[in-house]
């Protein structure tokens, strides 16, 4: 039994071999005229100079938590592990942004020489190199650490590491994104009534920028963050519950879902006639019928019966009924988008106040389907059961997060396309695929926060576990408790306040550079005058990564802060009431921002006026209202909720020891 601990690394590998082959299957493919080349050259470096600005802020920061994990609980082996998550969750971000930002333009190129199937290839195996590197890189290094170390208490250390790069990586891909998205949305669509992605708007560069730093590479690091999580929670409860047994199966759970994942890439096909989106659903819930079948056969060799396969299964099933739900309310084809496109006949005010309504409708059913998920699985396995359902959720992390980076492929390819003026009815093919882009990320940062609230609660469990709250219990009239829990419940408010208003800064100077150029280059709008594209990606480059930093280390003191000045269970009261309004929070704001822009989108199909109606210019202020809710803000405080348990559980030894101040 113990050497099947091996098919972790080994899947691991295998997973960064076979994203090796679609890098070399992407590359191989045309990347177009010399006009396409030049532009998606311009995005490629970029996004690469955004990254390597960002990577050595981050190294500074990195180097100050080591120390702070090393001298605060005295164990260098943890620190270390720290070391570990945190350079493989960069490696993989890099890897999957650089794949990105070459699968663009070829997306452009087939679109226009060979039409959609070719297209979506090309555009999936680009976002699968992202899904592969995330699975294989988590999967290889917990794999590894608890296979020499046999000590599960180090792997939180790991997960720490990628806890850390993920904050950042999301708040400030999501800060720079929309930034340019905003100031380019506003300038150009409103005022100037020049189409999306045209090259005469300056912020145009640096909002296809926005797309890669941001919805991959932020992306790819949020959900390497939550199947890390999700395994180290697993793994430790299970050695509670079965001793080695209980540790190992998580990890070849994982495996099982690796394998899974790259069967159900091979899945993903599509024809002229058929939709994309079908194309991608076949391959995610073939994956998922693989793991399903996998785990009950796994689930008796372990432990000679079904109950943990079926908490998997619970987790399985809530993390794919979530992404349709996400679906219904963000998509055009269903009526909560429709009757935000009728309400933009009335202006703005009314765009804006129906999409927050279905945002906040959206959160009902989500929950309800985490609380069923929850209960059923412990029902079977008990506390383990609800890690094992994160790990379920999560065993298909592979082609969920290929498909989502799929999007921000797509998207750049319409722009593209755009921008080098090519024939109308490629255009046509790249918007059919960005459309279908919308809808898949709606439906990965759905799948994000409801895996996020699953590992979040596992971690909570592990945290308990490690300073005895199961002994003595949070006792909700403790008033150290109510603090806690306040001040929890407050977080991804105040968080959320802090990045909404760095993409409001940020997206000011945009605007303001943009009305400049307009004004002062001659012929711009003519499409005689060149615009200065560096001036803009410089803006959004600069605001992200001083915006970026307040909310991180916020993130990482709190827990700190409240552990150390109030106690161990005064803590466990702020990561509960974290977790309660942070998912609430996170779903609303995601599935308002999906909405809103989709029903621009709507309206630009030719419902309510088309384009350039009083429809869709209140429709395209709803969009970039929503545009930090989706990106920035909202999937940023599932890292927040995730950041702040795993900080508890890993300095849980220097709380125990201090006790609290007060």
């Amino acid at each position: 039994m113990e050497r099947l601990i091996f098919c972790a690394p080994i899947l691991g590998i295998c997973a960064l071999l076979f994203a090796f082959y679609l890098t070399k299957k992407v590359g191989r493919q045309d990347a177009g005229t010399d006009r396409m080349k030049e532009i998606a050259a311009f995005i490629h470096e970029g996004a690469r100079a955004f990254l390597t600005a960002e990577y050595k802020i981050l190294i500074v920061f990195v180097a100050v938590l080591f120390i702070l994990i090393g001298v605060g609980i005295g164990n260098w082996v943890t620190a270390v592990c720290f070391l570990v998550g945190a350079l493989f969750s960069t490696v993989a971000g890099y890897i999957g942004m650089n794949v990105a930002t070459k699968a663009n333009v070829r997306t452009a190129a087939a679109a226009k020489d060979s039409g959609m199937n070719k297209a979506l290839s090309i555009a999936f195996s680009g976002g699968a190199v992202m899904g592969m590197a995330v699975v294989g890189f988590g999967l290889f290094g917990a794999g590894v650490i608890y296979a020499l170390t046999k000590n599960p208490d180090v792997l939180s250390g790991f997960s720490l590491g990628a806890s850390s790069i993920a904050l950042f990586a999301r708040v400030g891909g999501g800060i720079y994104t929309k930034a340019a998205d905003v100031g380019a949305d506003l300038v150009g669509k409103v005022e100037a009534g020049i189409p999306e992605d045209d090259p005469r708007n300056p912020a145009v560069i640096a909002d296809n920028v926005g797309d890669n730093v941001g919805d991959v590479a932020g992306m790819g690091a949020d959900l390497f963050e939550s199947y890390v999580g999700s395994l180290v929670s697993a793994i430790t409860l299970g050695v509670v519950y079965a001793k080695e047994s209980g540790a190992i199966f998580p990890l070849v759970i994982a495996a099982l879902g690796v394998l899974a994942s790259v069967i159900g890439c091979f899945f993903v096909k599509g024809d002229e006639n058929s939709s994309p989106h079908k194309a991608l659903k076949y391959g995610s819930y073939s994956a998922a019928i693989v793991v399903m079948i996998g785990s009950l056969i796994l689930s008796k060799v372990f432990f000679n019966g079904f109950k943990e396969a079926i908490a998997i299964i619970f987790g399985l099933i809530v993390g794919l009924l979530i992404g349709v739900i996400t679906e219904v309310y963000t998509s055009g084809d269903y009526g909560f988008v429709k009757k935000i496109a009728q309400q933009s006949e009335t202006g703005p005010a009314t765009t804006v106040i129906s999409g927050i309504a279905v945002g906040m409708q959206s959160t009902a059913v989500p929950i309800i389907l985490i609380a069923i998920g929850i209960i059923g699985a412990y029902s079977f396995s008990g506390l383990y059961g609800i890690a094992l359902a994160a790990v379920g959720m999560l065993s298909t992390t592979g082609i969920t997060v290929a498909v989502d980076a799929y999007g921000p492929i797509a998207d750049n390819a319409g722009g593209i396309a755009e921008m080098s003026g090519l024939p109308s009815e490629v255009r046509n093919i790249t918007d059919k695929l960005d459309a279908v882009g919308n809808t898949t990320a709606a439906m990965g940062k759905g799948f994000a926060i409801g895996s996020a609230a699953l590992t979040a609660l596992a971690l909570f469990v592990s945290y308990a576990q490690a300073v005895g709250l199961f002994e003595s219990g949070i006792n909700l009239l403790d008033y150290k408790v109510i603090v806690g829990m306040f001040v929890g419940g407050m977080l991804p408010f105040l968080f959320s306040a802090f990045t909404m208003d760095s993409v409001s800064k940020a997206a000011y100077k945009m605007i303001e550079e943009v009305r400049r150029q307009f004004k002062t280059i001659p012929g711009i709008l003519e499409g005689k005058g060149k615009p200065d594209y560096t001036s803009c990606v410089a803006i959004s480059t600069q605001a992200a990564l001083k915006e970026m930093l307040l909310p991180g280390v916020m993130a990482v003191l709190a827990p700190l802060f409240i552990g150390v000045v109030l106690g161990p269970a005064a803590l466990g009261g702020l990561l509960g009431g974290a977790l309660v309004t942070g998912v609430m929070l996170a779903i609303f704001m995601s599935n308002s921002g999906g909405a809103w822009d989709n029903a621009k989108k709507y309206i630009e199909d030719g419902n309510h006026g088309g384009k350039g109606s009083e429809a869709h210019r209140a429709a395209v202020v709803g969009d970039t209202v929503g545009d930090p809710f989706k990106d920035t803000s909202g999937p940023s405080i599932n890292i927040l909720i995730k950041l702040m348990t795993i900080v508890s559980l890993v300095f849980a030894p220097l709380f125990l020891s201090i006790g609290g101040l007060f």
